[in-house]
């Protein structure tokens, strides 16, 4: 009866009630196990949305996979506002720096497509522009063409 269940849980905070809690019930695992471990896994993650897979063993022993959040996810947390705008194009709720936005590609830079972070950072500052978010106070779409032209080559060059 081995199997694997996938969740999308609050970091740092499951609890044994839904979703998780329902999913792991009729299987062998210590179910205050894993979220123990799960919440350990993902304190880094306080709060977002994270998602987790847990493959378990007729046994009751498991493992847990963490994934990354969601970019907007990572995004929000890293400028601090809950939602994106309504009319991106027109109005912005947060405004993120060079460096925050460094932070978050190289939060992300696994999950994405890119092969270097200066291409993760280009879609970082996409998401931002459908949430409505400014880059040191401009447009992101004029961000990104400075990234492309090589304004910021210094900041994202890889490690």
């Amino acid at each position: 009866m081995a199997g694997s269940i996938e969740v999308l849980v609050p970091g740092g905070e499951v609890d044994p009630g839904p979703p998780l809690g329902p999913e792991l019930g009729p299987t062998p695992v210590d179910v205050q196990g894993v979220v123990q471990e799960i919440n350990d896994e993902t304190a880094a993650f306080d709060g977002m949305e994270v998602p987790v897979t847990v493959e378990y063993e007729d046994d009751g022993s498991f493992e847990i996979e963490v994934g990354v959040p969601p970019t907007a996810e990572l995004i929000k947390d890293e400028a601090g506002f809950e939602t994106g705008s309504g009319e991106p194009q027109a109005e912005f709720v947060a405004d993120m720096t060079v460096d925050q936005v460094k932070t978050v590609a190289e939060q992300k830079q696994s999950d994405l497509l890119s092969y270097d972070l200066k291409n993760a950072a280009k879609e970082i500052v996409g998401t931002c522009t459908s949430l409505g978010v400014t880059i040191e106070g401009n447009d992101p779409r004029e961000f990104k063409e400075r990234i492309e032209a090589g304004a910021y080559d210094d900041v994202f060059a890889e490690a």
